[in-house]
């Protein structure tokens, strides 16, 4: 088991891959206001990475160019708090794809965010690419990649349909 003081997660949020999944939307989502930033941080394992698919995501890209944005815990929290402590943020996942290998395992969740958790419609749709490591004892984020639906990049249907 990793030795990690400051972030001692709950039992019920790393115990399967369902329960991670499910408390790293529950952890992101809310009205507007602050969120439970230890309970985000427990979630990862030391050195995780959380990578947007941005535009211009470094200083040397070009005008329209995508690029992974690479962030770890603390650098994700920095980006997001200030939007989601003046405005309302609902991620929920739509459908699931994994694959699991031993104590590594790769999830491809489809995603829809919100503003308020009965808006009629999304505001944004995407795709996460998770991964995952079990240490024996709870299971860990080891990356979030992900990126937003477009017109030019809409969800595939397979990825709107949970495998089961």
């Amino acid at each position: 088991m990793l030795e990690v003081e400051t972030r001692n997660a709950d039992p019920a949020d790393v115990s399967s891959i369902d329960a991670l999944i499910t408390a790293a939307y529950d952890s992101i989502s809310g009205p507007p206001g602050k969120r439970d930033w230890n309970r985000e941080r427990s979630l990862f394992i030391p050195g995780a990475r959380l990578i947007p698919t941005t535009e211009n995501a470094r200083e040397t890209s070009l005008v329209g160019e995508v690029a992974p944005h690479m962030l770890d815990i603390d650098g994700f929290i920095a980006r997001v708090s200030d939007y989601v402590e003046k405005n309302g943020f609902y991620e929920k996942e739509i459908a699931r794809r994994t694959e699991q290998f031993g104590q590594i395992a790769h999830v491809w969740s489809s995603y829809e965010s919100r503003h308020k958790a009965d808006d009629p419609e999304p505001f944004m749709r995407g795709i996460n690419s998770i991964q995952l490591f079990y240490d024996e004892s709870r299971w860990w984020i080891v990356s979030i990649y992900w990126q937003h639906e477009s017109n030019g990049h809409p969800i595939p249907e397979k990825y709107l349909e949970t495998e089961g």
